[in-house]
């Protein structure tokens, strides 16, 4: 009687002991497809009427440009300024502006000991809304 070779999966008596993925492929590939064609069709937006309310218009902040240079000058709005009299001016101005934010910019060498006392300053003329001058690199 003539031997049956075996193969590489072993008898096929046996139970398989490996996956076989080709299905798993197949259903993958229909839902991308499926995917692909609805798509286009998902992101149509809906046409929603949406209520009315009547509301304050808000005004815009009143922004002043603080710069800090490297020498510890300070200048509000291009004027150079003492930092006594930075404090009544802003302390001014925020009288008048109550929704008064100060962007700041400060020289990347300027000392950080003179940052610190600037925003001390600052906030002895009670200004909440500090913003932070930045440029990119």
């Amino acid at each position: 009687m003539p031997e049956v070779a075996v193969g590489p999966l072993g008898d096929h008596t046996e139970p398989l002991s490996e996956i076989n993925v080709t299905p798993l492929v197949d259903v993958m590939l229909v839902l991308l497809v499926i995917f692909i064609i609805l798509a286009p069709l998902m992101a149509q937006a809906l046409r929603v009427d949406l209520p009315r309310a009547d509301a304050p218009v808000v005004a815009e902040p009143v922004v002043a440009d603080l710069v800090l240079r490297q020498d510890g000058a300070l200048e509000l709005d291009g004027a150079a300024l003492e930092r006594e009299a930075l404090r009544e001016r802003l302390r001014a101005r925020k009288a008048q502006a109550p929704e008064l934010v100060v962007r700041l910019g400060v020289d990347g060498a300027a000392r950080y000991q003179e940052l610190a006392e600037l925003l001390s300053l600052l906030h002895q003329a009670d200004i909440q809304r500090v913003a932070f001058a930045t440029r990119a690199p």
